[in-house]
């Protein structure tokens, strides 16, 4: 493995660029919805720059291919023939599709949205007895006040790492056990069920990224077999004041794909041909997106997908988001046979997921160009 591969330590001193992460600070508010919600105004932290607060007028709707994932793993050529072209087309130009017929049950989906209400409706008091810790990547998160000191997204969330590696079944049912106790059982078998359901549906979204890349089926799959992923429960209180700040800023994820399943309340966004369009909550689909990672991996060719969630003043809105993650140990680089087919030759250095997300939750925010910010840090340090 190279020198840039490997686990890189702390910037000294922080970099110039982006909003950078901060430690706690006895001067951050406490995001507490059940509070602010009822106050005439909003704090502060919460408000965004007139240049990235939401539009009053609703946005238009995005016209997004929902793909026929079933018909696509059958080998249905027909099938695979679309499906491929639709995925194609969509993630060379913004890296954003749907995914229907995925073989996930609707049961296990809805005992999942059950399980963010369970968690998110209990006092602050329970919620911050799974409270995300600095330097940590998973946990109870009340709208990151302990990483950003502006621009806070007026959200809640409970994140989970999963690791696919086989030895490791029953990991997230034991850690909501040392966490939250024995009444949280249930709760903790539910999210190991659908995150082992998300990690063989995202093995499936490689065999089509592959064959639509023109590599195979095989080479993505093998890739993302063992992944070390991140589970996300997604919490968007109501806001009095919604066209003031946002449930999640404008970014790309720095993962490789997210699989997203929203509830019935609309609020995700993406950025298309220079406009913010949105999103409709789709029952029977997933919602997903290239990251970063991905990006990384077929060499520019598919895009990380720009995007944002927006609040509202009446109802409260959540999702389900399942990061999928290389193992530690990989090597992102894209496959020889993409990069010889391309001019520009290779676009970005090799590196490893741990080196990537130490990078976002230490010392950039995560935003438009936060791989190409990544990118220069590593070529710096490599020379």
């Amino acid at each position: 493995m190279s020198k840039c591969c490997m686990p890189m330590p702390p910037l000294q001193p922080p970099l110039p660029m982006g909003e950078l992460m901060r430690t706690e600070s006895k001067h951050c508010p406490v995001f507490d919805a059940s509070v602010l919600q009822h106050q005439p105004n909003i704090p502060s932290q919460f408000v965004w720059p007139d240049e990235e607060k939401p539009s009053s007028t609703k946005a238009p709707e995005l016209v997004v291919p929902l793909v026929d994932l079933g018909g696509f793993l059958s080998g249905d050529p027909a099938a695979v023939s679309k499906a491929s072209w639709q995925v194609n087309d969509a993630c060379r130009k913004h890296g954003f599709f749907l995914v229907g017929n995925h073989g996930v049950g609707l049961s296990l989906i809805n005992k999942a949205h059950e399980n963010v209400d369970i968690f998110f409706r209990m006092q602050l008091s329970m919620k911050q007895r799974a409270q995300r810790k600095p330097g940590e990547h998973w946990g109870y998160a009340s709208s990151f006040t302990g990483r950003f000191s502006s621009k806070l997204p007026w959200k809640e969330t409970l994140s989970f790492c999963y690791s696919a590696d086989g030895q490791s079944s029953e990991t997230i049912e034991k850690y909501f056990l040392n966490v939250m106790g024995e009444d949280f059982r249930e709760f903790g078998e539910t999210c190991q069920e659908y995150c082992e359901a998300m990690s063989n549906l995202s093995l499936g979204i490689m065999e089509l990224l592959g064959t639509s890349l023109g590599i195979g089926r095989s080479h993505f799959r093998e890739f993302f077999r063992g992944n070390d992923s991140i589970m996300r429960l997604n919490y968007y209180p109501p806001c009095q004041a919604p066209d003031q700040t946002l449930g999640t800023g404008p970014h790309c994820d720095p993962t490789s794909l997210t699989i997203l399943h929203q509830d019935q309340v609309s609020g995700l966004q993406v950025f298309v041909d220079g406009k913010w369009c949105s999103v409709s909550p789709n029952p029977d689909a997933f919602v997903i997106n290239i990251g970063d990672t991905f990006m990384a991996l077929s060499n520019g060719i598919y895009k990380s997908c720009l995007h944002r969630a927006v609040v509202n003043a009446q109802a409260v809105r959540k999702s389900l988001a399942f990061f999928l993650c290389p193992r530690r140990d990989k090597v992102v680089t894209p496959p020889s046979q993409l990069v010889d087919r391309q001019d520009s030759g290779r676009i970005y250095p090799d590196f490893t997921w741990p080196t990537f997300l130490d990078f976002t939750q230490k010392h950039y925010r995560a935003d438009t160009r936060t791989l190409d910010a990544f990118s220069d840090w590593l070529r710096e340090r490599c020379n």
